[in-house]
């Protein structure tokens, strides 16, 4: 059960309960009933409560408040906190056992309400979800997927990325007022893992998994492997709009001139400035490289637990990734793609001509500027990625970060965030001679190939509803602000729910998004896995920059080549 399910939860019990108050006027209202709800609230939300406050909220006189709250903290139900070193100030907050306890009374509250409103038979109250939370509404499902459902009793299974915006997708489908699925029916894994598990069951004879979300640069792969099949002849039976999405973004879902999937969501690469810090002590915001460098230093003190910039520099996927975007931030793809007037495309090219460039000016000066920005990030930066450098920036402890709009929205929703409305969204500064074009990541919704042909209409049906302007809409409001629909960035309170939704309505306006630096060709995640591990080396001094690239290029290249070959055997059967 998540924060905000039990937010959702005791919202309803107190409004349940608040009508007793006009069946009989008691003189203390259960104020134990109060004092652990506002106590719990306020821990969940990560505000500190004094003594006085929790007295106030009981709605007893004073003297009486003290006694009852002082018998608490003797029971070992509400503890001190300290706030000074003289320990004559301190907060108050509900003990480990409480909240157990709380939580324990929740999930007995929410599998109570879902057996009264028709929970389905057999399931436990993890399997669904208690909908109407503050980050959520109700997505009406249309009634062709829901007659379908109910005709053939197929139970749809997914395999999704492990992020907020697919939880939130899973509790869409497992609200318990829409009958339609359960939190068994999705499996929501990492991305490494996830790569690992699509690849699984492709090799199996018949999917696990109905729906599956893929990388936008894993297409390339996946589409030539056979692992995902065609959609096109279910895009228009189902209701997809092609035009109402962004060229760029419904590009990425293509191959080979035919159609592999929808776009799901869309994710941005920004920096990310602390406009509150910056203003105060005169910083512009930074446009290049150099800028970054000079106001990251400005606010760089380690010793006080305050660093200059985060950004992705964990081995692998994250170190690749950065390498990736600065290099594109210098004016160059890490592959010979064909240049165009807002950036480079894989059109018009043939696949076998293509080869390795990150030997070149724009290479060696991604790596230096990623080595520069080691002096002024965390002193294990080469060990975080993604949550963990989202989550110094949120506490407050970084002046800048590289970060994506999706996991950007906790900024502005996050209950624990520090940087609310303090944030100025950023395009990627240009490097030498570059440009400020910022990559677009995200999902892909793909139908399995080995799925059986009696499910794959099924399939699509579900993927229409998932990529559909009111699902897309209803989490844009809710807290996930990147959808890759013209009508819903262009939806007036779409656009009022978050400052990232103006910002890269902007971007697209300006032709600032792009995919290129991510290419989506068969050997992408070799040349990221190649990348991963030398860029990294290098940034640990274990190579030099050159013995780094020189070495990635001589592997990239050999696949280019294995990739070529293959194509030509494939050609003369």
């Amino acid at each position: 059960m998540n924060e905000y399910e039990m937010l959702r939860i005791i919202d309803f019990i107190e409004k349940t309960r608040r009508p007793f108050r006009e069946v009989i006027d008691a003189a203390n209202e259960d104020a134990v009933w109060l004092i652990v709800m506002f106590l719990i609230k306020s821990h969940i939300l990560s505000q500190p409560v004094s003594i006085s406050t929790l007295g106030q909220e009981s709605g007893l006189p004073y003297a009486t408040s003290m006694r009852l709250i002082n018998r608490l903290i003797d029971a070992g139900h509400i503890v001190k906190i300290s706030k000074g070193p003289s320990g004559q100030r301190f907060a108050l907050q509900p003990s480990d056992q409480l909240i157990r306890s709380f939580e324990s009374y929740a999930r007995k509250t929410k599998s109570l309400l879902a057996q009264t409103l028709g929970l389905r038979t057999g399931e436990e109250e993890d399997e669904y979800y208690f909908g109407g939370t503050p980050l959520g509404s109700q997505i009406i499902p249309p009634m062709r997927l829901v007659q379908r459902r109910a005709e053939s009793q197929i139970e749809l299974r997914f395999l999704l990325n492990n992020d907020n915006y697919f939880s939130a997708m899973r509790n869409m489908w497992a609200d318990f007022r829409s009958n339609l699925a359960s939190r068994k029916n999705f499996d929501l894994l990492p991305l490494p893992e996830l790569y690992k598990r699509a690849r699984e069951n492709a090799a199996k004879k018949l999917s696990d998994y109905d729906v599956i979300a893929i990388n936008m640069p894993w297409l390339g792969e996946f589409a030539e492997s056979g692992i995902v099949r065609p959609i096109d002849q279910y895009i228009q039976k189902t209701g997809i709009n092609p035009l109402d999405f962004h060229p760029t973004i419904w590009s990425s879902a293509t191959w080979d001139g035919r159609d592999y999937g929808v776009p799901g969501y869309c994710t941005v690469e920004f920096l990310a400035a602390r406009k509150d810090l910056l203003s105060e002590a005169g910083v512009p915001f930074p446009k290049t490289f150099d800028e970054v460098i000079k106001a990251g230093r400005k606010f760089h003190q380690p010793d006080d637990g305050m660093y200059g910039t985060v950004w992705d520099g964990a081995r692998g996927m994250p170190i690749a990734s950065s390498f990736l975007f600065f290099m594109g931030a210098c004016g160059q793809p890490a592959i010979s793609l064909r240049r165009t007037r807002s950036g480079f495309t894989l059109d018009g090219l043939d696949p076998d001509e293509l080869t390795c460039t990150i030997l070149s000016d724009a290479g060696f000066a991604a790596l230096d500027y990623m080595r520069r920005l080691m002096e002024i990030s965390p002193p294990k930066i080469l060990e975080m990625a993604w949550d963990k450098t989202l989550d110094v920036f949120l506490r407050g402890r970084a002046s800048l970060g590289y970060f994506w709009t999706m996991r950007a929205a906790r900024f502005e929703y996050d209950v624990q965030s520090v940087v609310k409305r303090r944030v100025e969204y950023l395009p990627q500064p240009s490097g030498p001679g570059g440009t400020r074009a910022s990559p677009i990541g995200g999902f892909l919704f793909c139908i399995p190939t080995n799925l059986p042909e009696e499910r794959v209409e099924m399939a699509a049906d579900a993927i229409a509803w998932m990529a559909s302007r009111e699902a897309m809409k209803a989490h844009v409001k809710n807290g996930f602000p990147v959808a890759p629909r013209f009508s819903v960035s262009a939806d007036p309170e779409a656009a009022a729910s978050s400052p990232i939704v103006r910002f890269v309505d902007q971007l697209a306006k300006k032709s600032l998004l792009h995919t290129w630096q991510r290419p989506k060709i068969p050997q992408y995640t070799m040349i990221e896995k190649v990348l991963g591990e030398e860029i990294h080396d290098a940034l640990l001094g274990n190579k030099t920059p050159r013995a780094a690239l020189e070495t990635a290029a001589c592997q990239i290249e050999a696949s280019l080549r294995v990739g070529s070959h293959h194509r030509r055997e494939v050609r003369s059967v």
